[in-house]
């Protein structure tokens, strides 16, 4: 099967019920466009087909490459400027937030799988997210945050993953700042509290009972505990815990340290910081957005907000104290900051 060889025929999602995978075909200049590959980055009319699992599967050749590298965030938190910035890069070929990702996150909570056909199953999506259009590059792939919550099952061996955050203070704010955020936010509060809850390993938190900013609060505990399972299970040379805020303090250096992490060009990388993608709004670049904007939305969030963001702030001691899983997570954000 001649498409499993060419980054071209991307897999865009998997069906479960039919146990078959969508391959849809993308330029490289289509991944460097797409701020999501979902459906939102799907055109009219691109030339796609059904295939059944088991023929792609049979099609992955032994010596396929396998060397996906990962950027985990916890949401709000810049994932899409810094896969950007380092998209630019001509070892990198970027791909952000795969749907299909998403699906084999679902089905493994879901338990669709035989357990003993995971792994082969996990290998074959590796090797399909692995390919490039040129030798020299390297996949690396945003995930969704909630893909976290699969994080150390993804990433191969040899590879390496960044771990992207916010302090609870500026998560709060920023999400506090945005109408949009927060609509997005009490729509998805319970089923992030599930999964808080399977870490804790007990039901202790009613979702009634919290405050906005104790639910917000809660999320980033979710999100945050999922980062932290993931860094427990690769091990820390595998993985980079990197404060947004930090970032935008001193973008140069980031960088570079981010290119020395992932093996990229470090003095090309740190020249990144006076790209226009810094000034702009990363999932939709058309309009403007940069760290002086972050800093007023986080401002006014305080000024208008200060009360609920304390309430998320005490949350978060509280529930600290209650659970060892939300103490990892506040002792992570110490030492990475």
């Amino acid at each position: 099967m001649s498409a499993v060889a060419s980054p071209r025929w991307f897999p865009q999602r998997y069906d479960a019920a039919s146990d078959s995978v969508l391959l849809v075909e993308r330029s490289e200049a289509d991944f460097r466009a797409a701020a999501f590959l979902d459906e939102r980055s799907l055109v009219p009319h691109a030339p796609s087909y059904v295939v059944p699992w088991d023929t792609v599967a049979g099609a992955v050749p032994p010596d396929a490459r396998r060397d996906i590298q990962y950027l985990f965030h916890i949401g709000h938190v810049g994932s899409t400027l810094i896969s950007r910035l380092l998209g630019e890069l001509p070892q990198v070929l970027a791909l952000r937030e795969p749907q299909i990702l998403r699906d084999f996150t679902a089905c493994l909570a879901e338990g669709f799988w035989e357990p003993a056909s995971i792994p082969a199953r996990l290998d074959v999506l590796t090797s399909l997210l692995s390919r490039t259009f040129r030798p020299e590059q390297r996949t690396m792939a945003k995930a969704t945050s909630f893909v976290s919550e699969i994080a150390a099952d993804l990433i191969p061996a040899g590879s390496r993953a960044l771990l992207l955050y916010a302090s609870p203070e500026h998560y709060v704010g920023n999400i506090l700042g945005g109408p949009n955020s927060r609509q997005e936010m009490a729509a998805t509060a319970a089923g992030r509290l599930e999964r808080l809850h399977r870490r804790t390993g007990e039901s202790r938190w009613s979702l009634a009972g919290l405050s906005e900013g104790e639910t917000i609060a809660m999320a980033w505990a979710c999100e945050m505990s999922s980062l932290v399972q993931a860094g427990q299970r690769l091990g820390e040379e595998r993985v980079m815990w990197l404060d947004f805020d930090a970032f935008l303090a001193e973008p140069a250096a980031g960088l570079g340290r981010l290119a020395h992490f992932f093996g990229l060009d470090v003095a090309a990388a740190e020249s990144l910081a006076g790209h226009p993608l810094m000034g702009r709004y990363s999932k939709a670049p058309e309009y403007e957005y940069d760290s002086a904007l972050r800093e007023e939305v986080l401002a006014e969030a305080r000024r208008e907000h200060g009360g609920a963001i304390a309430d998320g702030l005490r949350w978060l001691r509280r529930a600290a104290g209650e659970s060892e899983a939300v103490a990892r997570c506040l002792d992570a954000a110490e030492a990475a900051g």
